[in-house]
């Protein structure tokens, strides 16, 4: 490959140094005007956990989840902390940066894949919080936390598909950015985050399993509690977060023009 190759607008080589580059710059203004930094990515899924953690274990009797509860809980809220921040900014991930986006070669998924990987990384900076509580609150690890890395990779096809059809669409239709986050505020209660799919009662947790997040969470929390594998909830998260990635670069690709004459 030439070197004109490699540095051409389109080149998978530009692409991902451009992502990195975009990324970075993301990480870098958000921790440098914070006095907190880092802390700011594992504070809230902490403050979450512990306010659900006293809620359910020393004002009501726990009739949800598995015991150490606090481990159980934030499993699953590092991973939904992701997906939370990378949908929202996904509502004005074109919009923010319009001029940029105009006059860019690169292709223009990267304004949603910049923030898939900068969220990404903040979710992998939380993970020694979640080994921290692990070790205190001793919750055992088998040889399911090998999916973890599984999980991660299913949350990264879906938040990409996810990220592909909201972010053209919130130009096109603007009421979409608010409809977006009433739909988050929904969708956190309808996602097994502070109890598992097995505490639902039927036909609810046959239905819950068509929420991709059932799976991936599931992903996520097997190496530390076992009993929480249900292989019918982990294919369907699968299956469906792979057709949100077809979908989204099915949509894209018709809309980018469209995005490209609104902004």
């Amino acid at each position: 490959m030439t070197t004109a190759a490699v540095g051409a607008p389109g080149s998978p080589r530009r692409y991902v140094h451009s992502l990195w580059l975009l990324s970075a710059r993301d990480l870098r203004v958000r921790y440098s005007t914070s006095a907190l930094g880092y802390l700011w990515s594992v504070l809230d899924p902490l403050v979450m956990s512990v306010i659900y953690w006293f809620v359910f274990t020393q004002v009501f009797e726990r009739t949800v989840g598995e015991q150490p509860y606090i481990t159980f809980l934030i499993v699953a809220l590092l991973p939904w902390v992701w997906f939370n921040s990378a949908v929202s900014d996904f509502t004005k991930a074109f919009n923010k940066d319009s001029r940029l986006v105009r006059s860019t070669s690169i292709p223009r998924s990267i304004w949603v894949n910049r923030i898939v990987l900068s969220k990404g990384i903040e979710f992998l900076f939380s993970i020694p919080v979640l080994v921290l509580f692990a070790i205190f609150s001793g919750a055992t690890v088998g040889w399911g936390i090998l999916w973890f890395p599984v999980g991660v990779l299913v949350q990264l096809a879906l938040l990409i598909g996810l990220g592909l059809l909201v972010a053209p669409l919130c130009v096109l239709y603007g009421d979409l950015e608010r409809t977006t986050r009433l739909i988050l505020r929904a969708l956190f209660y309808a996602s097994p985050v502070i109890y598992g799919v097995s505490d639902l009662p039927a036909p609810f947790s046959q239905l819950a399993a068509f929420n991709p997040l059932s799976g991936i969470f599931t992903l996520y929390r097997v190496g530390f509690f076992p009993d929480q594998w249900d292989t019918f909830t982990v294919l369907v998260g699968v299956i469906m977060s792979l057709a949100f990635l077809a979908l989204g670069l099915l949509v894209f690709g018709r809309l980018e023009r469209a995005v490209l004459k609104e902004l």
